[in-house]
């Protein structure tokens, strides 16, 4: 069972967040049904689940928040603002009592009992009370049945309602719609037995219909349907499918299978039949053994169920399995041993000078390679998830401040390691809390400066070669040039002598205790926030760009890598010692002849085509021995959009690097983010170009 309430517990947290979004959803579009449903099968599936595996007190809250959502379902209750807010709370709830059972604090039960009573205030007194607390859960009606839970079956419903149905004042497409809500369903009307006109009563009901229907709600919720009508009306309801059978193919019955299962041909007039070459459906009515009605209900059932198992079939190919992050990651560690072993044999391969071997080396390194591509894609997530999240900050932090801001996404199904995702969390709440507080102006001064009272935040997400570019925008002030300047001069950042562009003194922002807030503030004003910012990005072998027009707004973009684990990298050699510089960085590579690099003498710049490059003397900034051999290398790379070279002293090519991190002793080296271990057994640094720039 512990493993179990594990699984519980994952899910969860993943109804969690699926509720919290429908609920920012219906904030915004009250009427939204789907969003509603959705809110209430997340709760539903919590409070059952929860039952089933010990989670008693999660279980009971829930079922009295799950009534109302049924009340909204029903439209018995209207979403409010103040609904929604309450139902938010409730999340909370549920997440303080899911981590209590992990050794988190336990849950405050006052707040619980608050929380209930303000949603039992919400129930209008002629609807049946919700279950007080001390009161056990009834047992689930039939027509709650959790359609996640259930599985999907197709029923063959005939249904032949009384002729004076109307007078009784029943609307049987009513009843009929009732049938759709409950899965995907198929109707076809009969209209023969329709009298002339001489002979028609207005009030009589001429129609039967057939339905074929799929739902995962259970046979109890469609006789529920027809509770009414069942003594006057003529119902059947037979099992088509029970979706039982996953590995089912995507052929279903034929059409006079159908007839004959449904009792409308027998099988001796279907085989007779089939000697000609017609269609069975057109054979079948031109000798007039079924009426052309019956036969347009078994295709609409044949093309039903169709639809049904290729359902099955899809879904059964593109089933996931659950693994913990933490077998994730000792899969990629061994990967990343394997690539180290695979390079061994390759150098050794080489020194041998064994065709044979040579061969073996290739296909490992083919095995490897592939093997290390997939294991990298199974630990990418898309970043839409974490979009989703904030969602909720926006709302909460802009209501505190008395402010009128809408969050927008996009790219949200870009992907990205989840390490880097599970850590870039905490830099992003950072930055969008510095947008709502200092960015978005207040209502009032937006109109004054012919804005929309609304204020916006965007984020989106890109793949820019082996990274991701994120970026957080607002429509907001942007930021002051000269209080920007006013406030690092007098914190002693820069001397009052120096003169910046508008693009570095936007970077100002990012220096440690830097803060333009007048006051301190449960929001910001502290001075701790994008350092923390630039400092956690680059933890992660990131940076960070910020660009802002005063009055338009400010965009701050994240320059990510995919992965932590694994990256192609470059390797060259400097006095001797090997280096790697990240592949998806470098642009090219020239040659540096020591009378050209005397002539140019210490300028450090390079004509390369007619552009002017300039370059970092790796070797001087390693402080290598020895003289630099008579023709270097200059490894060309981007930086951050600048075209900067490295001069080395050896290019070896490109290499798979498994990144291992540094020792205590070097963790404060900013030139290097990493190593490697090579195929002869000896240690590359892995150079972080960002940092070499920025020191040069």
């Amino acid at each position: 069972m512990d493993a179990q309430k594990e699984t519980f517990m994952e899910e969860a947290r993943e109804l969690l967040v699926k509720l919290e979004s429908a609920l920012l959803e219906l904030e915004v579009v009250p009427d939204d049904t789907d969003q509603i449903d959705r809110a209430f099968r997340a709760l539903h599936t919590i409070k059952g689940s929860g039952a089933m595996f010990g989670f008693d007190d999660i279980a009971e809250f829930t079922h009295d928040i799950e009534t109302v959502f049924e009340l909204l379902r029903d439209r018995k209750i209207a979403v409010t603002g103040e609904l929604v807010s309450l139902s938010l709370s409730v999340c909370d709830q549920i997440k303080v009592m899911l981590e209590a059972y992990i050794g988190g604090p336990p849950a405050d039960k006052d707040e619980a009992e608050r929380i209930l009573m303000s949603f039992r205030e919400m129930v209008p007194e002629q609807d049946i009370g919700i279950k007080q607390p001390e009161e056990a859960p009834e047992k689930l009606h039939p027509h709650e049945e959790d359609e996640s839970l259930g599985a999907e079956v197709t029923y063959r419903i005939s249904f032949r309602p009384d002729r004076d149905i109307l007078k009784n004042g029943t609307n049987p497409i009513h009843l009929l719609n009732e049938l759709r809500a409950l899965g995907e369903c198929d109707i076809t009307a009969h209209m023969e037995e329709t009298p002339l006109l001489k002979d028609y009563a207005q009030e009589a009901c001429y129609i039967y219909w057939d339905i074929v229907l799929t739902t995962g709600r259970g046979l109890n919720a469609i006789k529920d349907v027809f509770i009414f009508v069942e003594d006057t009306s003529d119902i059947k309801i037979n099992v088509v499918d029970d979706g039982q059978d996953v590995n089912v193919s995507v052929d279903t019955k034929r059409l006079g299978e159908i007839l004959v299962d449904r009792g409308d041909v027998s099988n001796d007039k279907l085989q007779s039949m089939l000697k000609n070459q017609k269609r069975i459906g057109e054979i079948l009515v031109e000798k007039d053994v079924v009426c052309g009605g019956k036969v347009e209900v078994a295709l609409a059932e044949q093309k039903h169920v169709k639809r049904t198992h290729e359902k099955i079939w899809r879904a059964a190919q593109t089933a996931s399995v659950r693994v913990p992050a933490e077998r994730l990651d000792e899969l990629v560690d061994l990967v990343g041993e394997l690539v180290t072993v695979q390079a061994r044999l390759t150098q050794k391969a080489v020194h041998e000078n064994d065709p044979e071997l040579t061969a073996i080396a290739e296909d490992v390194e083919n095995l490897t390679g592939g093997l290390r591509d997939n294991t990298m894609s199974v630990r990418m997530i898309q970043i839409g998830i974490t979009f989703t999240s904030f969602r909720r900050l926006v709302r909460d932090l802009s209501a505190d401040l008395g402010k009128n801001i809408v969050l927008k996404t996009s790219g949200g199904e870009t992907e990205l390691d989840k390490t880097v995702i599970d850590r870039l969390n905490d830099p992003m709440v950072h930055i969008i809390r510095n947008c709502i507080d200092h960015g978005i102006e207040f209502p009032d001064v937006r109109i004054q400066s012919n804005k929309p009272e609304m204020g916006t935040i965007h984020l989106s997400a890109e793949h820019s070669g082996a990274h991701v570019l994120i970026k957080i925008s607002d429509d907001g002030a942007g930021l002051d040039p000269v209080a920007i300047m006013e406030k690092a001069e007098k914190n002693n950042i820069i001397s009052k002598e120096i003169e910046l562009s508008e693009k570095e003194i936007a970077q100002l922002v990012f220096a440690p205790g830097f803060s333009t807030a007048k006051e301190v503030t449960d929001v910001s004003g502290r001075g701790v926030g994008l350092d923390v910012v630039k400092r956690n990005v680059e933890a992660l072998r990131g940076s960070v760009d910020i660009n802002s027009k005063k009055g338009e707004g400010t965009t701050i973009t994240l320059r990510l890598p995919l992965t932590l684990a694994i990256i192609e990298g470059f390797l060259v050699e400097i006095g001797g010692d090997k280096y790697i510089l990240p592949l998806s960085s470098v642009e090219e590579c020239v040659e540096l002849r020591k009378e050209d690099s005397d002539q140019i003498g210490d300028s450090n710049i390079l004509n390369v085509r007619g552009e002017i490059i300039p370059y970092v003397r790796l070797r001087k900034s390693f402080e290598s021995l020895g003289e630099p051999p008579e023709l270097e290398h200059v490894v060309i790379t981007d930086v951050n959009g600048d075209r900067v070279g490295f001069v080395v002293d050896n290019v070896i090519g490109s290499y798979q690097t498994v990144i291992k991190s540094l020792g205590r002793a070097m963790r404060q080296s900013e030139d290097v983010s990493g190593a490697t271990i090579l195929g002869d057994g000896t240690v590359a640094l892995i150079l972080n170009i960002d940092k070499l720039v920025k020191a040069a």
